[in-house]
């Protein structure tokens, strides 16, 4: 069953003479559970497209389907409860509240959703993360790899059914690169989470199932990786 369905998604940034067309006519499909890449040159359109499949912002023309549901025919209250709640989003450069512990800045988004934090994943989480002797900590006090480490448990926490990662490695050395994909990639397996990551790095790419590419706002499927 697919997860993630893209339909024919075209963005255009202003008008006329001066109208820049971002992506054109993009459609592919992603089963639950596939770790997919995606690779690009800078411009090329990939961040506009995880931008769009995160709800982040509107297509021009086209649809996306997540879980069967049509996003951008929701309403926005409905459509943020549902991004909250189904998406768990993983960015370059971290985003973690200075003020807040490594515990705290995990459990954040099930605060803003007026949840109780689930203990016992949160347990796992930490275990899995390596992270328990440091759940006290600051994000000032912690490695890039190490905070790198608490956005992907802030993003896992909720349970999503869909992971959106962009350039995830980017600010991180080759050895914690390589920690930080393993990770991901383990999670997907073991919570039965579909991951479309964004990265520059072939090298990082090839960890992923199956590799799409996008150049100069069209789509090909590079197919899975061996």
């Amino acid at each position: 069953m697919n997860l993630l369905e893209v339909k024919s998604i075209s963005k255009t940034y202003g008008e006329g003479d001066t109208a820049v067309q971002a992506l054109k006519k993009v459609s592919f499909s992603v089963p639950k559970g596939e770790f997919v890449a995606i690779v690009g040159e800078s411009g090329s359109g990939k961040s506009t497209l995880l931008n769009m499949i995160g709800a982040l912002d509107m297509p021009s023309f086209g649809k996306v389907y997540i879980d069967s549901k049509d996003i951008f025919a929701m309403k926005e209250r409905n459509l943020t409860v549902f991004r909250r709640r189904n998406i768990g989003f993983i960015f370059q450069s971290f985003n973690l509240v200075p003020e807040l512990t490594v515990e705290q800045n995990i459990i954040f988004p099930v605060l803003l959703d007026y949840q109780k934090p689930n203990r016992r994943y949160l347990e796992e989480l930490l275990t899995v993360l390596n992270l328990r002797e440091r759940r006290h900590h600051l994000p000032s006090q912690l490695s890039g790899g190490q905070q790198q480490r608490v956005a992907i448990g802030r993003a896992l926490i909720t349970r999503p059914a869909l992971i959106l990662a962009d350039e995830p490695t980017g600010n991180l050395d080759t050895q914690n690169s390589r920690e930080v994909i393993t990770l991901l990639k383990e999670a997907s397996k073991k919570y039965e989470q579909t991951i479309i990551m964004i990265t520059h790095s072939r090298s990082i790419a090839q960890k992923a199932d199956r590799i799409l590419q996008v150049s100069d706002g069209e789509l090909n499927d590079l197919g899975e990786v061996r």
